[in-house]
């Protein structure tokens, strides 16, 4: 079934609105008034209520002081961050657990609300109806979105798109899926061998394997070719995830490079944010996804970069036959933008790390500063993720242990093909779900303190 994506989003630094006055309004003045409307309640500052959201009376008296003359019928009713209830969101129950499974980039919502009426955008219902735009010889991608990308990678510094085609999908995971197809081989003597070093995302994994292609198997850790003499009639295809999720490090290939080699480069997080940008990426092909970029999860778009033209043509095949996508993304100067997501992940680990150095029974992943030339000054650590390894010997089941004696969900180290003695906690979901993580993990390693396990005073 084909599906038509269209997202208007504005990013980074949103340009200035252009105002107008309410009474030119037409036909929008009702579509804007209920936007508004829905955004001032409040939900006790630990949730939000949306537009598409399950209606309820409850909330009519949780507006701002500003709407609340409005006609109080039906408004959607808050959902809650975790930990948080009721119909206001303000009841907090401390027996929750604190949640850093998941990579839902929630970080971003106080700049996006910061800048409610510059990112604010009204369409129209029948905006772009066509699956084509209206260029000569009509396409499906939108030339002015291909643009705006290129710009964007082009100030950021992060990707060299000269040279390269772009395709557009629904988020990287489609994108993941068009590469593997795109790089294998047809009728191969023998299915093409997808690697990739431990830690790895699951996700690699699973979509070699849900496919069950001829063409394709997964053959597990890049280590255990990186000595051996490959065979020539076998070819292979090496993921390479920089920085890397889970434990933020810069990566490079570790197979030699040659006519039976190919990588797919996943750089969904290499965005200055996340970590210093040594030099714009330039390799064959190179993923991207808006998710990570902007914090919009639910957008489902990812882009592609790709420097052979065959690849390219076999890519947008699979994508023209799974899938038919637009969006639409207005630029302005991102500095703002750029500046906030790196102050935010960068004071989260450092909270964090600040907690657990203090402890002999949890360590995190090592990470340095680096240069980068997005901020032209040397950046200290901001991973999206904490990469915690269980240190004592009777915490061989590290997640299980966070749970049972912090109340902490995180993912498994076995879910990156690593060992059990590690867990991923999220670094980037919404402020309460970062605040409860600390507060849980400050007791935790209080309770090392308690017991006399560790020497160093905790902050």
């Amino acid at each position: 079934m084909h599906g038509v994506v269209v997202l208007l989003l504005l990013i980074l630094k949103v340009t200035t609105a252009s105002h107008v006055l309410a009474n030119e309004l037409s036909w929008t003045r009702k579509a804007a008034k209920e936007a508004e409307d829905i955004a001032s309640v409040l939900c006790s500052g630990h949730g939000r209520a949306f537009l598409d959201g399950i209606l309820s009376n409850s909330t009519s008296n949780q507006l701002e002081g500003a709407n609340k003359g409005i006609d109080k019928t039906l408004l959607p009713s808050c959902e809650c961050n975790s930990c948080y209830y009721g119909s206001d969101c303000s009841q907090f129950s401390a027996d929750c657990p604190a949640n850093a499974d998941s990579g839902d980039p929630l970080f971003f919502e106080p700049f996006w609300v910061k800048h409610a009426e510059s990112s604010a955008v009204l369409v129209s219902g029948w905006h772009r109806m066509s699956y084509k735009f209206g260029y000569e010889n009509g396409t499906f991608i939108s030339k002015e979105l291909e643009r705006h990308i290129r710009k964007l990678h082009g100030m950021v510094g992060n990707a060299n798109s000269t040279g390269k085609f772009m395709v557009f999908g629904a988020g990287s995971t489609q994108l993941l899926n068009a590469a593997i197809y795109a790089l294998s081989s047809q009728d191969p003597p023998s299915p093409t061998r997808i690697v990739g070093s431990i830690p790895f995302f699951l996700v690699y994994k699973s979509l070699t394997e849900f496919y069950n292609s001829k063409n394709f198997e997964w053959e597990g850790d890049t280590s255990m070719w990186k000595k051996k003499s490959l065979p020539p009639s076998v070819n292979f295809i090496e993921f390479v995830t920089s920085p890397n999720n889970p434990d933020g490090k810069l990566k490079d290939p570790v197979l030699r490079q040659g006519p039976s080699v190919k990588t797919i480069n996943d750089h969904a997080y290499y965005w200055p944010h996340y970590t210093a940008i040594p030099a714009p990426a330039n390799e064959d092909l190179m993923i991207f996804t808006l998710s990570k970029l902007t914090g919009h999860g639910s957008s489902r778009f990812g882009w592609a970069l790709i420097k052979d033209q065959v690849v390219y043509e076999k890519f947008l095949n699979y994508m023209l036959l799974n899938s038919m996508g637009l969006l639409k993304v207005l630029l302005g100067d991102g500095k703002e933008f750029f500046e906030f997501g790196h102050r935010t992940t960068r004071t989260r680990w450092e909270s964090l790390d600040k907690v657990i150095s203090a402890s002999k029974r949890f360590s995190l992943q090592k990470l340095i500063p680096g240069y980068s030339t997005y901020f032209q000054n040397i950046t200290a650590p901001s991973p999206a993720y904490a990469w915690i390894k269980c240190e004592k010997e009777e915490d061989g089941n590290c997640y299980e242990a966070l749970l049972r004696d912090g109340g902490i969900i995180g993912r498994s180290g076995s879910f990156f093909s690593a060992e059990n003695r590690y867990v991923r906690l999220s670094l980037i979901k919404s402020r309460d779900d970062f605040d409860w993580l600390l507060q849980r993990m400050k007791n935790l390693v209080s309770q090392e303190q308690a017991h006399g396990e560790f020497s160093v005073e905790m902050a």
